[in-house]
Order: C-alpha cells, then sequence, then structure tokens
C-alpha cells in the first residue's frame, strides 16, 4: 500500500514477505473502539505477532497489539483483544476454502487510515520454508549487485 490521496499508513510488517510467499492481499475494514482509533493515529500497533483466524463464518484479527492510548484511563482496551475484521460475504466464503487448503494463512501486511477510515490489508499467504528464505536473500543480494554495476557503467 502506497501512501497517496487520504491513504496514511500507521504500520506495517516487514517480515511478512520475508516469512511467507504472498498469494493475494485483501483490504479489510477494523471493528474498533475509541481509545484504539487515538492509538492507532499515534502509530502505537504492533503487527509482528498478529495473524486472522476465521471462526463462525466471521474473520478476527489476533494477536496485534495496539498499545493503550495514555489519555484514556479507565476506558482503555485490552492491548492484544480478537479484534473483527470486516470483509464481503464472498471474499469470507473465498478465505474460508482457502485456509482449509494445507499451508495457507490469513496475514495482516499493513495497518493503514484510508480517508479517515482504519484499514487492514490482509495476505493469503504460504510459509516459508528455511531454505526458500535463503533463495530469497541470495536474490536480493544478486539484484542489488546488478544495480550497482549498471549504475557504476552509466557513470562511467
Amino acid at each position: 500500500m502506497k501512501e497517496g490521496h487520504g491513504v496514511k499508513i500507521i504500520a506495517q510488517n516487514r517480515k511478512a514477505r520475508h516469512n511467507y510467499f504472498i498469494e493475494e492481499t485483501y483490504e479489510a475494514g477494523m471493528v474498533l473502539q475509541g481509545t484504539e482509533v487515538k492509538a492507532l493515529r499515534e502509530g502505537r500497533v504492533n503487527l509482528k505477532d498478529g495473524y486472522a483466524r476465521i471462526k463462525d463464518g466471521e474473520i478476527f484479527l489476533m494477536d496485534v497489539h495496539i498499545s493503550p492510548y495514555a489519555f484514556g484511563n479507565r476506558f482503555n482496551h485490552d492491548p492484544l483483544r480478537p479484534r473483527k475484521l470486516l470483509l464481503q460475504g464472498k471474499e469470507i466464503q473465498r478465505l474460508i476454502g482457502k485456509v482449509k487448503e494445507k499451508g495457507f494463512s490469513l496475514i495482516p501486511l499493513s495497518i493503514y487510515f484510508s480517508h479517515g477510515r482504519a484499514k487492514i490489508s490482509l495476505a493469503l499467504a504460504k510459509g516459508k520454508k528455511l531454505y526458500d528464505k535463503r533463495e530469497t536473500l541470495k536474490r536480493k543480494v544478486m539484484d542489488k549487485e546488478v544495480e550497482r554495476s549498471q549504475k557504476i557503467y552509466r557513470v562511467s
């Protein structure tokens, strides 16, 4: 998700692309409490251990830590509470079918505000093995070297 018209990125899960093969991405709304929205606006969220789980035909975001709002006092929320995600019915049915397949997971990629509403970019992903991660790193290093050599060639 790129920052553009009315879009403000709050947090990104940088390790997701390293640890998973991303098959598809979905944009979902989130059901939040007032102090959670204020904490998000301050950028106080951690997506690192987060995942989504399907329960009774609904999708819930689990283990995403939204820190308590500093001025929320007794109205503050539980930082790790499950949060309901809002998707179209057809999308939810499609995701239920895909997650039942072996190896697919729902991983949060980023949280952002789009036109004042909190949204989450959710990925349908398959876990990488250790050798896949090594291969990805090798490819990235090789691409950087090629790019660097092309810059040197252009300047000379």
